[in-house]
């Protein structure tokens, strides 16, 4: 016989997920169709399953008070999609927690409420901003994953337009297992959507993004224009080129704009971690690198450490999954220990992650070293951060800093924050942060500090390309409510 206990819990799950089903559709018609992405507290719902959206709910009670349930911040949800909004990333949890709970209502309505709050992105119609082709040079790890992140944003509301993917000459199945690797991935997981092949164009369609896949061994070879795409975004994720030099042959084919380089560059072109120096960012910037996944893990983090307590000096410590460029099996590699079984083996190799921050945070040149370990693990890597600080702290206060941070900064979509005491690598892939701190690891002993950040080097990353290619277009997406 059931419980009266058993009961009460029975309808109270059935109340959960019935809102968070009918918060699917709405949350999905914004998207698509206003271009604003919901979030609670952080955690995003488009695309999100049920369950999802109810454990992102349940989220809120880790960093506030009260908890907030889905009854209450329904209302909320249903309110934004009756308003005439530019693009945004709107975190509904915030606004509805601020709203019932810090006393922010003030006799308004939801609906006056929201109307304060989002006053910036109101009525916006007339200002639209231009969709910018985009083109993928490469298509590995990450520009398999950047094709995911742009194909989740395909629509009619959509800014980035992924146009083509450029590979260099395969055999007659090229395309086939190319749409393969796109849609199955022994990491990151199943596409999330439908992918088909047009062999006779050599196009690949997925969730009504049409792709056109261009074969060339150069840059010089391509005419973007005979394929209808001008004024394009050129992503070079291959590697190959990291200079002016290599990354200007992309400027020379026609119908590109601009290129933006995967990987740490060369020279006098900017390193970009978006959240701190995006800033840097200039309407005739040509070319422009998104910097190493290690540097963007690191910088944001860093750099609110040295805003509020001032960092002396340091040494970063990567311990890093393997990646391609490592041999499965021992063979010759012209890198120092590379050559040896990347599954098998830890393996000591160099970083320039530590110096690369001085591109990002000039004020922190010279102080920082840096090594790396590759370890046997696909993805999700760890920052391991020994800092000299400026002023004592403790590691209550430090680790209280750093979740504010988390939640309510310009560093809120950078740094994530966790208070598990179980977390592990595979916890975090798919995470959409350029890095975890991870707060049950944090050591701290006067002006010492010792910080564990999490990242996945892939996904992680990826996201954050994705952000600076917003900034190279000129298209802005403010994160709201405002701090």
């Amino acid at each position: 016989m059931t419980s009266h206990l058993e009961e009460q819990y029975q309808t109270s799950w059935q109340e959960r997920q019935t809102f968070a089903e009918n918060m699917q559709p709405i949350t999905g018609q914004l998207f698509r169709n206003k271009g604003i992405e919901i979030s609670i507290y952080g955690r995003p719902l488009v695309n999100a399953s049920a369950i999802d959206i109810i454990k992102a709910h349940r989220s809120v009670a880790l960093h506030e008070e009260n908890k907030l349930r889905l009854r209450e911040s329904f209302p909320f949800l249903q309110a934004l999609a009756e308003m005439d909004l530019a693009p945004a990333r709107i975190d509904v949890g915030k606004l509805a927690y601020r709203y019932l709970f810090k006393g922010e209502a003030n006799g308004l309505s939801i609906e006056q409420f929201l109307e304060k709050e989002l006053a910036s992105i109101i009525s916006k119609g007339s200002d639209i901003q231009e969709t910018k082709d985009v083109v993928l040079y490469g298509f590995g790890r990450i520009g398999r994953l950047l094709a995911r992140l742009l194909i989740e944003r395909a629509g009619p509301n959509a800014k980035l337009n992924l146009r083509a993917i450029v590979i260099r000459p395969g055999k007659e199945d090229d395309l086939e297992k190319r749409a393969s690797l796109l849609r199955r991935d022994s990491v990151h997981g199943a596409f999330n959507g439908s992918i088909t092949i047009d062999k006779e164009n050599n196009v690949i369609k997925a969730n009504g993004a049409f792709i056109k896949i261009i074969y060339a061994k150069s840059p010089s070879e391509i005419d973007y224009t005979a394929y209808g795409i001008n004024n394009a975004l050129v992503v070079d994720n291959t590697g190959i080129w990291s200079d002016e030099e290599g990354l200007g042959q992309h400027l020379q084919s026609k119908g590109v704009a601009k290129v933006l380089l995967t990987a740490p560059a060369k020279g006098d072109i900017k390193n970009i971690v978006f959240g701190v120096n995006d800033d840097m960012i200039l309407a005739d910037d040509k070319i422009i690198s998104a910097a190493s996944c290690t540097t963007n893990a690191i910088t944001p983090v860093l750099k609110a450490l040295n805003d509020e307590f001032g960092i002396r000096n340091g040494h970063v410590e990567t311990v890093h999954s393997y990646t391609n460029d490592q041999n499965l099996i021992d063979n010759y590699h012209p890198a120092p220990r590379r050559g040896r079984s990347a599954p098998l083996n830890m393996v000591i190799s160099t970083t320039g992650a530590a110096k690369a921050v001085a591109k990002a945070l000039p004020e922190l040149k010279g102080l920082l070293t840096g090594n790396a370990i590759r370890v046997p693990t696909p993805n999700v890597s760890m920052a391991i951060m020994n800092l000299n600080l400026k002023k004592e702290t403790d590691k209550a206060a430090l680790n209280d800093y750093l979740r504010k941070i988390s939640l309510n900064s310009k560093l809120q979509n950078q740094v994530d924050y966790t208070a598990s005491t179980e977390i592990v690598s595979t916890d975090l892939v798919g995470s959409r942060y350029a890095g975890v701190v991870d707060s049950q690891a944090t050591i701290v002993d006067g002006d010492r500090a010792v910080l564990y950040v999490w990242y996945d080097n892939e996904f992680g990353y990826s996201c954050q390309v994705v952000r600076v290619m917003l900034a190279m277009a000129d298209i802005n997406v403010p994160t709201l409510p405002l701090i």
